[in-house]
């Protein structure tokens, strides 16, 4: 790395092509209509999924739940309890063009810490959004590891 420039890493489209697929598979295995995103680095949208029927609706909240967790680099389930009433971010929903701090989301990471983009699913219960997260995630832990 030269002096004064930054070097990152970042998700592949092919690596994130298999996050994605990842979690399709998990999807039509548990009968569940789903919209899946996954987000690179910068939090930009690499590659999206919306299985046929699944809700209009939660096309955005699967892609705001991948930036949410790449802007945090944490779980969208992690910001969860610190979102509500009382907590210390209470409305940090509201922030960044709005985020969604509930299950669904998860950084994709690297084993030497880099997060390099996130997965965010949604169309089921949060439980399942969660689920069909992890197995994207999963795959993508596989595929990186040494």
């Amino acid at each position: 790395m030269r002096k004064g420039i930054a070097q990152k890493a970042d998700i592949t489209l092919d690596l994130a092509q298999s996050v994605l697929e990842a979690g399709l598979r998990h999807a039509r295995d548990s009968d569940l209509l789903m919209n899946i995103a996954v987000v690179d680095a910068g939090s930009n949208l690499t590659t999206f999924a919306r299985m046929d029927g699944a809700w209009l609706g939660s096309i955005d909240i699967a892609i705001t739940k991948a930036r949410t967790a790449r802007y945090f680099d944490m779980e969208t389930a992690q910001l969860s309890p610190m979102a509500q009433p009382g907590a210390p971010l209470y409305h940090i929903e509201f922030s960044n063009d709005g985020l969604i701090t509930f299950p669904g989301g998860i950084p994709l990471q690297l084993e030497d810490g880099a997060v390099v983009g996130a997965i965010g699913v949604s169309g089921g219960s949060v439980e399942q959004d969660q689920a069909v997260a992890e197995a994207g995630a999963q795959a993508f832990r596989t595929a990186t590891a040494s």
